[in-house]
């Protein structure tokens, strides 16, 4: 026979501790020591199993003024049944108000302290819970859509039907695939392209020309996202000047599509056939055009 365990001494609050204060602690108490977050440590376990114990009894009013005369008076039980009477008093009666005050959540699964017999832990279902994860597309990925695989952090492999004109920062929502039933949300980064640049609606690129092309104009091909288009680019053009390719655009958020901005960058060649040479010396006696005309004027 040993003398009766000091519950109070258990959860480390004092004999007069109202319920609130006892409840706080045996939360806090059961998060630390629960076997899911104390794997294979056996001290650990036990000290569960105590605060489980003491908590169902002082949790019950009846059970627990039952438990301080019991206490007072120095009672001695066998430890293997520590407050069997208790846990037999009135079962029917305080079994569903016992649960609902017990419960507690550790890692977003709900725990209730199991019966007297320490041994019990009855886990609870889990509950629905949204997921989210990160996928990163091309930018042709993004714009075309399609089946895409993909595999998730929890192992699963899904292969998704993926929407067209895709955006940067852009949640898809996936019904039913997250945690129990809950939704999965993809967040879409679409990653940079060597040669376009999204700019909103918009799609922004440099094309080279050659300085005959820009002095006499021409009709060149322009890289889209939709493929290969003819341009036509007005003699006289100026470097960093812009065309616009109406409707070549990405998609807006209504679905609607923007342009294509194309800045033109005027090209000189770093090496030049004889004759070439022969005939831009020949232009350079010709040429009256003189850029810097205005500058030397204004110093």
């Amino acid at each position: 026979m040993q003398e009766v365990r000091n519950y109070y001494e258990m959860l480390g609050v004092d004999k007069n501790a109202p319920s609130n204060e006892i409840k706080k602690a045996y939360r806090t108490l059961a998060i630390k020591y629960h076997p899911d977050r104390n794997l294979g440590n056996k001290a650990a376990e036990e000290k569960f199993k105590d605060i489980v114990e003491a908590y169902e009894v002082l949790s019950d009013q009846t059970r627990r003024a039952q438990y301080d005369q019991s206490l007072s008076r120095k009672n001695f039980i066998n430890k293997a049944g520590s407050f069997s009477n208790f846990g037999r008093h009135n079962r029917s009666e305080t079994k569903g108000a016992t649960a609902e005050r017990s419960r507690v959540r550790v890692d977003s699964q709900d725990y209730r302290p199991g019966t007297t017999k320490r041994e019990r832990v009855v886990r609870s279902r889990p509950q629905r819970r949204d997921i989210e994860a990160k996928l990163t597309l091309s930018l042709d990925e993004a714009y075309r859509g399609g089946k895409r695989k993909i595999r998730l952090e929890d192992g699963r492999s899904l292969e998704v039907d993926m929407p067209a004109g895709m955006f940067n920062g852009q949640r898809i929502r996936l019904k039913g695939q997250g945690i129990e039933e809950g939704d999965l949300y993809l967040k879409i980064t679409v990653a940079r392209h060597p040669f376009f640049e999204i700019q909103g609606e918009n799609i922004y690129c440099q094309v080279p020309v050659t300085p005959t092309e820009a002095i006499l104009g021409s009709a060149i091909e322009v890289p889209t996202i939709d493929g290969l288009v003819k341009v036509s680019v007005p003699n006289g053009v100026r470097s960093g000047q812009r065309l616009r390719l109406a409707n070549k655009g990405y998609f807006g958020k209504l679905g609607n599509r923007g342009d294509q901005l194309v800045e033109i960058q005027i090209v000189a060649p770093q090496e030049i056939s004889p004759e070439e040479q022969e005939l831009y010396e020949k232009l350079r006696e010709l040429e009256q055009f003189n850029p810097r005309k205005n500058l030397i004027k204004n110093l």
